[in-house]
C-alpha cells in the first residue's frame, strides 16, 4: 500500500504527517505501507522548516533529510490512499486528477467526531506563526493519525 500526503508547500504539515505515520507503522511492526509526502507549491527542494523538525524531534521522530517535492501525476496514479491537510487540497487535486477522486482523503476526516470528508475540519498551516500553532498542528496529525492507523 502506498500513502502519499500533500499539503501546500510539502515542509511543515505533510511532512510531519509523513515521519508520524512512519513512526506509528515502525512502532506497530507493520512494513508493508510506503508513505510520503509532496505540496501543490513548487518549493524547488525546500530544507523541511525548522521548527517542524523541532516539534518532531521532541516527539523522538526522525527529521532528517526531507527535502520538499512538487505532487505530479506519477505520484497520484501510484498512490493507493492520498491525503490532504485541506478541503481546498483535495479540491485542486480532484480537479486535476479526476480518476484520484475514490483515493482522496481529508486527514481529519479519520477523526470520529469529524464526520466525512466534507464536514473535517482542515489541519490549519502553522507556517510563520508561533511555536504554539506547530505543536497544535502536530496534536491535530497526531490524533488523526491514532485514527487513521486503525484502517490501514
Amino acid at each position: 500500500m502506498k500513502v502519499i500526503f500533500v499539503c501546500n508547500a510539502n515542509i511543515v504539515r505533510s511532512f510531519m504527517a509523513e515521519r508520524v505515520l512512519k513512526s506509528l507503522l515502525k512502532s506497530h511492526g507493520i512494513r508493508e505501507v510506503e508513505v510520503s509526502s509532496a505540496g501543490l507549491l513548487d518549493m524547488k527542494g525546500m530544507s523541511a522548516d525548522t521548527i517542524a523538525r523541532q516539534i518532531l524531534q521532541e516527539n523522538g521522530i526522525d527529521d532528517e533529510g526531507h527535502h520538499s517535492r512538487l505532487v505530479n501525476e506519477e505520484m497520484i496514479r501510484e498512490a493507493d490512499l492520498i491525503v490532504t491537510m485541506e478541503k481546498k487540497q483535495l479540491q485542486w487535486i480532484g480537479d486535476q486528477y479526476p480518476e484520484a477522486l475514490p483515493k482522496l482523503r481529508v486527514l481529519k476526516s479519520y477523526m470520529p467526531d469529524m464526520g466525512s470528508v466534507e464536514t473535517a475540519e482542515d489541519v490549519r498551516d502553522p507556517y510563520r506563526r508561533s511555536i504554539f500553532y506547530y505543536r497544535l498542528c502536530f496534536a491535530e496529525i497526531s490524533l488523526a493519525m491514532g485514527e487513521m492507523i486503525k484502517c490501514i
